[in-house]
């Protein structure tokens, strides 16, 4: 089968590669019928080059037709169309009950230290080949597919994948109080959707994003945006009563603007060995604090900060005296897909659309067109907002 193949930092090549096979009685065999690229598969494209290996398999967005299940699949069948979410849970441990997926005891990457195994996501999530291939191989099928009993287009139920459960969590962990106001962080798809679901929930929505064509796609939905600056969270001060929103969401993490000096750490890390690189990475601070650093000082006192953006430096300067000062509340974490499935499948069926899950992508291709798009999609080109991959 072909598949988009990691090679490098900055380097990828669409390369055929053996098709997956049942490898456990519950597994499943999936064809991808639509495969999204997400802001996460930046930092494999940049940050987290020394977890992966030549050839890896990425893509964390996909869903598609079962073509074969294992023996100990009862609630799939072949034929059956599904969305994968990107983390691999088991269903029954202690995590999963929880509604803890995201940190399944099962699949747990001991080794690294990491939470639950995720697709094509690196050394440090397992290295699980991905979903932007023509086909998937999915553990645990009798718990992780979402199944979906409609011919209406992927788009509808793509982002179930990731990116609109991430939004979600991101929002619900950003604890706005009725009527009150959340500024999102980041107009990227995953900013795009949270600043959705805030309007939709009776959030007053500020967006912040330095790219024209996200801020215009924001506001169709009735979010009010700003250009990032360093005026920014005084300007928004200034609209909130001179206190600050009362919720902050972090929709940027490690590839925010703003750090020549962590840029700079960015490519001297890239230049290391793997071993030599991941000891870096793991004992100092190589992230882009510009946007988190920017929710601490916006943030009213008392406030919430949710960070859904992924940041990767162990020792990341954060100023603590600062947040202790104004009582800031902090909630993160990787999403629990599962745990917000029951909330949105029925928003993503209705057909009014109202999180606009069919006004997100931009840009959409097959496998062979991966590597100008991520290029694209990296350097904020054309527009480009969300990508769909068409195996």
């Amino acid at each position: 089968m072909k598949a988009v193949t990691w090679q490098g930092r900055r380097s990828l090549s669409v390369e055929d590669v053996p098709d997956p096979s049942i490898q456990e009685p519950t597994d499943a065999i999936v064809r991808i019928t639509s495969t999204a690229i997400c802001g996460s598969d930046l930092h494999l494209y940049e940050v987290l080059g020394p977890y992966m290996h030549k050839g890896d398999v990425i893509g964390h967005e996909p869903m598609g037709i079962v073509e074969e299940v294992g023996s100990e699949v009862h609630r799939l069948k072949k034929g059956d169309r599904v969305v994968v979410p990107f983390n691999i849970s088991c269903g029954h441990c202690y995590m999963c009950n929880q509604g803890l997926q995201s940190q399944c005891e099962t699949t747990q990457v001991t080794a690294k230290g990491s939470g639950a195994a995720l697709f094509g996501y690196s050394e440090l999530y397992g290295s699980v080949p991905g979903g932007q291939a023509q086909y998937l191989r999915v553990p645990f099928a009798d718990y992780g597919p979402v199944k979906i009993d409609s011919d209406a287009p992927d788009e509808r139920y793509l982002f179930l994948s990731d990116i609109l459960p991430t939004a979600w969590q991101a929002v619900e962990y950003a604890n706005v109080p009725e009527g009150g106001t959340l500024a999102v962080l980041g107009l990227g798809p995953v900013g795009q959707f949270a600043a959705r679901i805030g309007v939709h929930k009776g959030f007053r929505v500020i967006g912040v994003d330095p790219v024209p064509e996200r801020r215009a796609m924001a506001e169709t939905h009735g979010i009010e945006t700003m250009d990032y600056s360093s005026h920014v969270a005084e300007q928004i001060r200034e609209q909130t009563l001179g206190r600050g929103p009362d919720s902050v969401v972090d929709a940027v993490g490690m590839e925010a603007h703003g750090s020549p000096v962590a840029s700079f750490l960015h490519r001297a890390v890239s230049l290391l060995p793997d071993k030599p690189a991941q000891v870096a990475m793991e004992t100092m601070s190589v992230d882009r604090l510009a946007a988190l650093h920017t929710a601490v000082d916006l943030v009213r006192r008392g406030g919430t900060i949710s960070l859904s953006g992924v940041y990767g430096g162990q020792a990341d300067p954060m100023p603590l005296m600062t947040m202790f000062d104004k009582q800031i509340q902090l909630r993160m974490g990787q999403c629990n897909v599962r745990s917000w499935i029951d909330d949105l499948l029925p928003l993503v069926e209705d057909d009014a659309d109202p999180l606009g899950v069919m006004h997100l992508v931009t840009h959409t291709g097959g496998l062979d067109e991966a590597p100008a798009l991520y290029e694209k999609f990296q350097k904020k080109q054309d527009g480009c907002i969300k990508v769909v991959l068409k195996p």
